[in-house]
């Protein structure tokens, strides 16, 4: 049955545009250019247009409120047809497609309009809208399914299918969308992981770290955002989030990357036990006590602890013990950190003697040489065990014979333990001088230890004083006593070593032995491979001149042994012959 303009005329319609997203800069031409070619057909066509329609929301899910509410009015007769561009732009989804035409089938609906698609309310017209309908549903679940396929062959190229963390940039490069390091906010990400792995600080702290230094929530055109990262936002999308050491995840599944890593796997591993051990987030905002966990009290021995009284902060001790009663009293943070400070000056190193320590090891650094390849061999060998046992895992979940939850676990395992055998090759092969940098950064760090501890930064001479004295430190009759710690003991035993002004100039007569202080320097592990330099290299620079306190003599018994140690004896280093002049 065919109805003339006049009829048509006699009826209202309304206008119906939709894009398939609210992003601005895309599908930016969709909206204004279908309603300026459905105004001109709506002119040739004599159709009256009671309201403009605009949404710009997907149609592949039910639930856009424009379309429901244009519905709504069309049950109540304020209008008896739809204009639109196309039937794909009223529903790609069975529900919308259904009502629209029950509509029709009940009389709701007399006509709808398409610039680009016949329809009539007969049973053929009915027919071929349902066909337009099951098109638009089809090409975009084809679409979604392409779509999908596309991300997992991209995330098994290892290339991460999202959006790049904090402390990278999606960039297109050639024409191929890739991640690259942000050089700006790299470096904060990963000193702020760095931070939550020494365990002394809070996720709010890390949060109010990178907000200092910009990093915050994303900014909208509504003035909303950049406020500090939420607690479990930093958690998930930081603290835990493996893209950062260069495996990533993608539908729960744990991939290898080819984007360049910010941090080591050791350091991830170092932040995921600090995360497993503060499950709770902490809130509430906690005034900072710089010397809390640094000093024990020398009567009772339990951890001392702080308080703010009348806006000064006072240290004191827990007095928890069941068998001693403390009376120890209360000490001003101002005693304390005048005390500590002091503690620290004896500790320090002298730039001339640092000058040349440095200029030693600075010839050592172009002789020193250490094969590693067996060791190298072996980790290759394993992590070619690990990519067999890989692929059999993957034909085996292909296979079915083992269902896909047991697939991802001991993928995951295996990817994490390659990692780990990578980082293991890359750091022997750069031990053959493994044993310089520590020695350096030693120099360096006790020649810096007075600007340290003659500044007002108190984190920075707790820190210190934890590396030099350890947790040994106490706090006792409102006085502090410190015990320094393997190579530093021999720093705080030899005043020379420190800036004092020399009272006397002290040749040695007789060869010196250096097995005390090897013995101070490798008192642990760590500090075996410098500790082993000190008094194989350094003792070998030939230096004729060596100052010490004329009061050496009446130092302690300790100090005086320790001293006696360096400079007595026999000796396999090359000898200084001295002699003393007064």
């Amino acid at each position: 049955m065919e109805q003339t303009a006049s009829s048509i005329g006699s009826q209202k319609f309304f206008l119906y545009a939709r894009k398939s997203t609210d992003v601005e800069d895309k599908q930016a031409r969709s909206i204004p250019d279908q309603i300026i070619e459905l105004r001109e057909f709506a002119k040739r066509e004599n159709i009256e247009i009671l309201e403009e329609l605009i949404e710009k929301q997907s149609a592949k899910i039910p639930g856009r409120p424009v379309f429901n509410s244009m519905i709504e009015r069309i049950e109540k007769d304020e209008a008896c047809g739809i204009l639109a561009w196309h039937p794909d732009r009223l529903a790609r989804n069975s529900i919308d497609g259904g009502k629209i035409i029950y509509l029709v089938d009940t009389g709701k609906i007399k006509l709808l309009k398409f610039p680009q698609f016949w329809f009539d309310p007969t049973p053929q017209g009915k027919f071929m809208l349902t066909i337009a309908f099951g098109q638009s549903k089809y090409y975009v679940d084809s679409l979604s399914e392409n779509t999908k396929r596309g991300l997992r062959q991209k995330a098994l190229r290892g290339e991460f299918p999202s959006w790049a963390p904090v402390g990278y940039l999606n960039v297109i490069r050639d024409r191929r969308k890739t991640i690259m390091v942000d050089k700006k906010r790299a470096p904060i990400v990963k000193n702020a992981l760095e931070m939550f792995a020494t365990g002394d600080y809070r996720i709010m702290d890390i949060g109010s770290f990178l907000a200092k230094h910009g990093i915050t929530t994303r900014k909208t055109k509504k003035g909303q955002g950049g406020k500090p990262i939420p607690s479990d936002q930093i958690t998930y999308q930081i603290l835990t989030n493996p893209f950062y050491y260069g495996h990533f995840r993608f539908k729960g599944e744990v991939y290898e990357g080819i984007h360049s890593p910010i941090i080591t796997k050791k350091l991830w591993d170092m932040v995921q036990k600090v995360v497993k051990r503060r499950s709770k987030v902490i809130t509430k905002e906690r005034i900072h006590k710089p010397f809390m966990g640094l000093f024990r009290c020398g009567e009772c021995g339990y951890m001392i602890t702080a308080e703010m009284k009348k806006g000064f902060t006072y240290y004191r001790c827990t007095k928890k013990s069941k068998v001693i009663k403390c009376m120890q009293l209360f000490t001003r943070e101002e005693d304390v950190d005048k005390q500590l400070s002091d503690e620290l000056l004896t500790v320090s190193l002298r730039q001339d003697w640092a000058d040349q320590m440095l200029q030693k090891l600075e010839g050592e650094e172009k002789d020193v040489a250490q094969s590693c390849q067996v060791f190298v061999q072996t980790k290759k060998d394993e992590i070619k065990l690990i990519n067999a046992k890989l692929q059999r895992l993957l034909d085996s979940y292909l296979d079915e014979v083992i269902d896909r939850d047991a697939y991802l676990t001991k993928k995951s395992e295996l990817l994490s333990l390659k990692k780990t055998l990578e980082e293991q090759i890359i750091n022997f092969e750069q031990t053959q001088n493994a044993w310089l940098e520590p020695m350096k950064n030693w120099i360096m760090e006790a020649t810096n230890v007075a600007n340290i501890a003659r500044g007002n930064n108190l984190d920075e001479k707790k820190v210190l004083a934890l590396k030099i004295f350890g947790s040994n430190s106490t706090l006792r009759d409102r006085k502090v006593y410190c015990v320094a710690l393997n190579q530093w003991s021999a720093l705080r035993a030899d005043p020379p070593t420190r800036d004092s002004v020399p009272r006397e100039r002290l040749e040695l007569s007789r060869p010196f032995r250096t097995t005390a202080l090897k013995a101070a320097l490798s008192t642990d592990s760590s500090t075996w491979a410098f500790g082993n330099l000190f008094y194989h290299r350094f003792w070998g620079v030939d230096i004729s001149l060596i100052w010490v306190e004329n009061s050496i003599c009446n130092l302690e018994n300790r100090t005086r042994a320790g001293l006696r140690d360096f400079f007595d004896g026999e000796t396999q280093e090359k000898e200084i012959p001295c002699q003393a002049e007064h």
